[in-house]
């Protein structure tokens, strides 16, 4: 099979396209033929070794992907060869086939095409999980939605829609703030030319919001931590801008809450949340509630400049890389 292959940390321009065997699943695990695998700044993070954890080299990139199911390993019972799945993936995922734990495989629901279901289980799940379970977003709430055109900024704009919260986006551009308005954002604010906690505080009569989804960080933390009002909750999801630090003080002075979500670990120590969290977005996804975005969508051998595109901040929702779904 071909795979994209890292064969040291690195640029992403290092890596190669080669033949490699085709993996053997083992007990509970599943072997599926990829038909599509989405591209995630994590992607990028561990190839240069800069990720929360370093695969044994060589490995391929791709944190989740979608296909048929290939085989299946001892003790496998949900699925069988030639059932359409989508997939979480520790890594893997840039490659003709890809190896999956059963319990982070997923039926793709009617209607979904690859190219949806191959965008769909990192971006949407991780949202879900952190608005859900972290920041117990409530209907009738205001949910700030910062990088809200981004791969999972959008998710999160859906799904606080769905919750039937009021969603505030935020993000650099008129162009993606417009992808925002489609997905269903009810107000805009443009981070760029206007100031964020301002904005916030007139749209809400100076209530403040009272969770903000942040996958962004860097200096936009210190002016959305600013946005929220009494008991607001701030969700630290990625830091694409930085890493900030969290005043406590300010936390303390308004009964407000920082919280960290991953889906990489909660994925382990919540299984079951994990489910409720994927069965409610399939339901969603069914209500037509959710409409995964997708903005590029290139062959096996562009994988480098599908990352790139990521990583420039040139694309908005997900970038696909696809095989061949004869």
């Amino acid at each position: 099979m071909r795979a994209v292959l890292c064969r040291a940390w690195g640029p992403i321009d290092n890596l190669t396209i080669e033949d490699v065997p085709t993996p053997v699943p083992g007990a509970g695990e599943i072997l599926i033929a990829v038909k599509a695998t989405a591209v995630n700044y994590a992607d990028a993070l561990m190839v240069a070794g800069q990720y929360q954890t370093k695969p044994a080299l060589p490995f391929s990139p791709g944190l989740e992907t979608a296909g048929l199911v290939a085989a299946c390993g001892p003790g496998v019972s949900r699925f069988k060869p030639g059932d359409r799945v989508m997939a979480i993936l520790a890594y893997g995922g840039f490659a003709e086939m890809a190896i999956a734990p059963e319990t982070e495989v997923f039926a793709i629901p009617d209607g979904m095409s690859w190219d949806e279901a191959g965008a769909f289980p990192v971006a949407y799940i991780s949202s879900d999980v952190a608005i859900r379970w972290q920041g117990r977003l409530e209907a009738g709430e205001t949910l700030l939605v910062l990088g809200a055109a981004g791969g999972v900024g959008l998710t999160a704009v859906e799904i606080g829609k769905a919750m039937g919260a009021r969603v505030i986006a935020a993000a650099s551009t008129p162009e993606k703030l417009a992808v925002a308005r489609e997905h269903g954002a009810d107000d805009l604010v443009n981070y760029a030319t206007e100031k964020l906690t301002e904005r916030v505080m007139a749209l809400t009569h100076d209530k403040g919001a009272d969770v903000c989804f942040d996958p962004v960080g860097g200096d936009l933390f210190d002016a959305a931590l600013s946005s929220l009002g009494w008991g607001g909750r701030i969700l630290l999801v990625g830091f694409v801008a930085g890493i900030p630090k969290i005043p406590a003080n300010r936390l303390l002075v308004k009964h407000r809450s920082a919280l960290g979500s991953s889906l990489r670990y909660f994925r382990w120590h919540a299984p079951d949340k994990l489910r409720r969290s994927v069965d409610a977005l399939m339901t969603w996804y069914a209500e037509g509630k959710l409409e995964p975005c997708i903005s590029h969508r290139l062959p096996l051998e562009k994988s480098v400049d599908a990352i790139r595109l990521l990583t420039d901040r040139k694309a908005f929702g997900k970038v696909v890389v696809t095989m061949d779904t004869r």
